[in-house]
């Protein structure tokens, strides 16, 4: 029997906008932290409950449109927390 010997595996996580399963690497991640804050963690490295996002603004406002994100938090998003999150990704492009 043959190993696998140096194949890394690359993590996959699904976008909650397009539903699409893409590298970790290639989202962006979007975190509730333990005071109920949610925001854009671009370093991946927030404490928190995360969710994935393709850094485009029609993922977001599909995540919006089917609550993707009220569903990975359970709880209800205010529209100024999509707004902020939205002007923060029009940057990044």
């Amino acid at each position: 029997m043959q190993g696998k010997k140096g194949v890394k595996k690359i993590p996959m996580r699904k976008c909650v906008g397009c539903n699409e399963m893409k590298p970790k690497r290639e989202l962006v991640r979007v975190v509730k932290n333990k005071e109920g804050e949610i925001s854009l963690d671009l370093t991946g490295r927030k404490a928190g409950r995360g969710a994935y996002l393709c850094p485009k603004v029609e993922c977001l406002q599909a995540a919006r449109k089917n609550h993707g994100l009220e569903r990975a938090f359970s709880c209800r998003i205010p529209d100024e927390i999509y707004d902020g999150m939205e002007n923060e990704l029009k940057q990044d492009e």
